[in-house]
């Protein structure tokens, strides 16, 4: 076992060694804006909001994988990323097609369905156009160690692991991510259970631009015998927080608990197609299971925990499906107007007929009164 460096020679070490990743900031005066499964962290007096997040997780029973996909706006020209792992990480590009995959895969189904009686965009009240409705981690060598650092496109990446809070917040600072107090302390439960920890530095490519739009995903692998996702960080956001997550295993999981959120909400759940080529089944592997969940966090502050999923009672297949309602038609007439006006008016009709030649015949003259003949003798 290697005895610890005292922390000043190993951050001197350590910023010569990622020098292409270190970004210095005097103070950062703004807060972090934390993302469903990590923490940005930006200059002082700049902007960065994470407004969509995509997620995808394979789980065999023994390993991970997430492919994450963020969409930020601000204005920004790099920014640092920190993500919690519960073991050592392997990090890679990931493919940007797996999502435009999924997207289709779990799409919702169109389907019609007719109404009877006409509805505010039905004649006669739509005004006449006739249109109709449309619808554990391995010990490290001492307080912070970095196990590992990777060029990725635009991404500077360096895989951390820490036994003490504070020593972890003085690397990052030190190395050009300066932590604030919230997110230090928001860090200390992964440090308690040994977890290790992915830096990201996020630049655009030309340098010369800030960061916005979709950012190329990243795919991390990390041994773990619990299907989970970090969630814990995204307390620290300041705004409503909406999570879209496809979650790859060999039955149909769901979230043990709401973890401070909304209910969340299953939008597909079945097998993937056998046939579809593409980066989804290379992606999937053997797990061809295919739960799509999304769940929205109204109060971030709410969040206490990370999110572990389990295995539901039944495989029961799921699809969202988008009825778009119409009027019922036959031969373009409305039915309605076939089987309750047009009845009414013709009866009124017959009715008005009977009546009217009842009032045209002439009148019937009455007989002439009988008179009783004179009685008898």
């Amino acid at each position: 076992m290697r005895t610890a460096q005292p922390l000043t020679m190993r951050a001197r070490a350590l910023l010569t060694a990622l020098a292409l990743m270190a970004f210095q900031v005097a103070a950062l005066v703004s807060p972090a804006y934390a993302c469903g499964c990590g923490a940005m962290v930006p200059h002082a007096g700049t902007d960065l909001t994470v407004y969509d997040e995509t997620s995808a997780v394979r789980w065999d029973g023994r390993s991970e994988q997430i492919v994450m996909s963020l969409s930020v706006s601000g204005n920004v020209r790099d920014a640092a990323w920190i993500m919690p792992v519960p073991h050592r990480a392997s990090v890679e590009p990931g493919d940007p097609g797996l999502f435009s995959q999924l997207s289709e895969v779990t799409a919702p189904v169109e389907r019609t369905r007719h109404h009877f009686w006409p509805g505010a965009d039905d004649w006669p009240f739509d005004g006449g156009n006739g249109d109709g409705a449309s619808a554990g981690a391995p010990a490290p060598g001492g307080p912070v160690e970095v196990v590992g650092r990777e060029h990725l496109g635009p991404f500077d990446v360096a895989r951390l692991t820490a036994t003490d809070p504070d020593a972890l917040a003085d690397w990052l600072d030190e190395n050009g991510f300066q932590l604030p107090e919230r997110l230090g302390t928001a860090l200390r439960p992964y440090v308690d259970k040994g977890w290790e920890y992915v830096a990201i530095r996020l630049a655009p490519a030309d340098g010369d631009s800030v960061l916005g739009g979709a950012l190329d995903p990243l795919h991390l692998t990390f041994a773990s015998n619990r299907l989970v996702y970090p969630m814990r960080l995204s307390k620290l956001a300041r705004t409503e927080q909406h999570l879209r997550l496809y979650v790859l295993a060999a039955h149909r999981m769901e979230p043990r608990s709401t973890i401070g959120g909304g209910t969340p909400q299953v939008t597909y759940a079945g097998r993937v197609p056998a046939k579809s080529g593409g980066p989804l089944p290379e992606f999937a592997g053997g797990e061809r299971y295919l739960t799509a969940l999304t769940q929205d966090f109204p109060q971030p502050s709410r969040i206490y925990d990370d999110h572990e999923l389990r295995r539901t009672a039944s495989d029961a297949t799921h699809r969202t499906v988008v009825w778009d309602d119409e009027l019922l038609t036959a031969g373009g007439v409305p039915v309605w107007v076939l089987t309750v006006p047009l009845p009414l008016t013709l009866l009124l009709t017959a009715a008005a007929v009977l009546w009217f030649r009842r009032r045209s015949r002439p009148p019937v003259a009455p007989p002439p009164p009988v008179h009783a003949p004179p009685p008898l003798g």
